[in-house]
């Protein structure tokens, strides 16, 4: 049900407020980050069992944001120029930076298959 209800479902049965927002508090305002935190994502790690030593939650927004770019460089295939402009980085130098060990390096790759050719053949 979730996956298919659009935008103009999700308002009408949300709380009324002047933003008309999808997503609204309670109150029908902007939701706060900290309730965001400690309504719903630290429990649901709870209940999931995603727990430090300590019992409490162990993931932070910030591994959402790491999460998403690697699984669009690993499944979606998509370019360090792509990424760059979905995460906002302020240049393809920083997206490196972050995520470059996680482009696949064809040349590099070649030239190790070809030495290991070479060996073979050599011995």
């Amino acid at each position: 049900m979730w996956a298919g209800q659009s935008v103009a479902v999700l308002k009408a049965n949300s709380q009324k407020g002047p933003l008309d927002l999808v997503f609204p508090s309670g109150r029908g305002n902007v939701e706060r980050m900290s309730s965001i935190l400690r309504l719903g994502w630290c429990p649901l790690q709870i209940k999931c069992g995603l727990t430090g030593e300590t019992g409490s939650h162990r993931y932070g927004f910030p591994l959402l944001r790491h999460a998403a770019a690697s699984l669009f460089i690993h499944y979606l295939r998509w370019t360090p120029k792509r990424l760059q402009a979905v995460m906002g980085h302020s240049s393809v130098s920083m997206t490196f930076d972050l995520y470059g060990h996680l482009f696949e390096n064809l040349e590099a790759d070649r030239a190790d298959m070809a030495k290991i050719e070479a060996a073979i053949r050599a011995a």
